[in-house]
């Protein structure tokens, strides 16, 4: 075995989890007042990803990890995983706002206003490296930065927008 299916197994469950979380998080934020901002584009970044991991285990199922792309990878989940214990039931996967909540300035949003955008970014192009798909890493990287150029414009709207409703 080559590691590959391992390491794509443990993305696929991973992927799997976060979306329940975010399910689960929506829902409660939702219930409680929230509402969701610009969700046209979430079937977008949906597709996105899901081709991506489709794509990994299509084409790199039978290849050899490269554990320096690997070690990246351990980072960017550590990294992964201060974002989403820093914003705790207020993490998802869309754009949902809670009018007059206040931004959350600690853990790594002390030193970017997007760091799950950062990881996430990181992981579209490190995991394809990891695998030895140097091509697949620049193609969905490029196609990432699209989708996230327009999701970081309606998301820093939204909170514009919560913060000052009556503008």
């Amino acid at each position: 075995m080559t590691g590959a299916p391992i390491l794509l197994g443990f993305v696929t469950l991973q992927r799997g989890a976060e979306l329940i979380l975010a399910k689960h998080n929506t829902k409660r934020l939702l219930a409680e007042g929230a509402i969701e901002a610009a969700p046209a584009h979430y079937s977008i970044i949906v597709a996105l990803h899901t081709t991506w991991l489709l794509g990994l285990w299509t084409l790199a199922f039978d290849e050899y990890v490269r554990i320096g792309w690997l070690l990246a990878f351990v980072v960017l989940q550590l990294l992964r995983i201060w974002v989403i214990a820093t914003l705790r039931g207020r993490w998802t996967t869309r754009i949902i706002v809670a009018p007059g909540a206040t931004l959350v300035r600690r853990g790594p949003y002390r030193f970017f206003a997007h760091p799950n955008y950062l990881v996430v970014a990181g992981e579209i192009a490190v995991l394809p490296l990891a695998l030895g798909l140097a091509w697949y890493a620049l193609a969905f990287s490029l196609a990432n930065a699209t989708v996230l150029a327009i999701r970081i414009r309606a998301e820093n709207a939204a909170l514009r927008m919560s913060s000052h409703p009556s503008s």
